[in-house]
C-alpha cells in the first residue's frame, strides 16, 4: 500500500513541477472561470434577476470552472508527456495507468478547489451570492471532481488511440457535457432525446443537488445515488478501455511515434 501511494505521489510531484515551471498555464486556466463568473454575474444584475435565479446561474458558472480545471489536469497528465516527447519513458517505469491518472486527478482537485474558493468569494462580494449549507457544497464538489476524473480519462483514452491531433477534445469535452447537463438551465427544457442522454451524465445529478440547496426541485429521483453509481461504473469501464488502448499503441508502435 505504501509503494502504491509513493507511485501516485511521484506523479503528483511531477504535475507540481510542470505547474511551477509554467505558472502562466495556471493563470490561463484561472482566467476563463473568472471571466465567466463576471460575465454571468453582470448579466444577471442587468436583467435584475432575483436571488434564487441568480444562485441558479452562478452555481452553474462555478461548477463549470471547477469541472474544467479538474478535467484538464487529468487530460494534461498524458498530454504533457506527448508535448515533451517523453511518453515512452512514462510507460517503461514500474507504474500503472491508475498511478498517473490518480496523481493528476489529485492535483486537479486541489486546483479545482482553489478555483471554487476564488469564484465563490468573487460571487459573494460582487453579486451577493452565498453558498448553501455545507452538506450540499461537499457532496456536490465531490461529484464534480469525480466527473472531472471521468472526463479526463475519456480524453486520455482517445489520445492513446489517436495522439495529440485530437487534443482539442481536452477543451471541448467538458463544455459539451455541461451543455447537456443543464449548466445554465434545467434539463427539463431540453428535447426529450437530450434529456435521455443527460440521465447518463453524472454531472446532471450533482448540479441538481447543488441547486437543491437554493430551493430548486430535482428532476430525477435518487439523483445522488445515480450520479455516484455512474461515476463508479464509468471509472471501471474507462480504466479497462485505457489499458486496451495502451496495449494497442504498443502493438502498433504509436507510443514510439508519439515520443519522436
Amino acid at each position: 500500500m505504501k509503494k502504491e501511494f509513493l507511485k501516485i505521489f511521484a506523479y503528483i510531484y511531477r504535475n507540481y513541477i510542470f505547474a511551477i515551471r509554467n505558472i502562466f498555464t495556471f493563470f490561463d486556466i484561472l482566467f476563463w472561470p473568472v471571466i465567466g463568473i463576471l460575465s454571468i454575474g453582470m448579466m444577471s444584475t442587468f436583467l435584475q434577476l432575483d436571488k434564487q435565479l441568480l444562485s441558479f446561474l452562478l452555481t452553474g458558472t462555478i461548477t463549470s470552472g471547477v469541472l474544467q480545471v479538474t478535467q484538464l489536469e487529468v487530460s494534461y497528465g498524458l498530454l504533457y508527456e506527448i508535448w515533451s516527447k517523453s511518453i515512452k519513458q512514462i510507460f517503461i517505469t514500474p507504474t500503472e495507468h491508475y498511478h498517473y491518472i490518480f496523481g493528476s486527478w489529485i492535483v486537479g482537485t486541489i486546483r479545482g478547489f482553489i478555483v471554487f474558493l476564488l469564484l465563490s468569494i468573487i460571487s459573494h462580494y460582487l453579486f451577493g451570492f452565498c453558498l448553501p449549507k455545507i452538506n450540499y457544497v461537499i457532496v456536490s464538489l465531490l461529484g464534480i471532481f469525480l466527473t472531472g476524473l471521468i472526463l479526463g480519462m475519456f480524453v486520455n483514452f482517445f489520445i492513446l488511440l489517436y495522439g495529440q491531433k485530437i487534443d482539442i477534445l481536452a477543451w471541448s469535452v467538458s463544455i459539451l457535457t455541461m451543455l447537456i447537463s443543464g449548466i445554465y438551465y434545467p434539463v427539463s427544457i431540453l428535447p426529450k432525446w437530450l434529456i435521455r442522454i443527460s440521465e447518463f451524465i453524472p454531472l446532471t445529478y450533482f448540479l441538481e443537488y447543488f441547486r437543491k440547496g437554493y430551493g430548486f426541485e430535482e428532476n430525477f429521483r435518487y439523483g445522488l445515488l445515480k450520479g455516484f453509481v455512474l461515476c463508479i461504473v464509468y471509472s471501471f469501464i474507462l480504466f479497462y478501455l485505457i489499458n486496451l488502448a495502451y496495449n494497442h499503441t504498443r502493438k502498433t508502435g504509436t507510443v514510439i511515434r508519439l515520443s519522436e
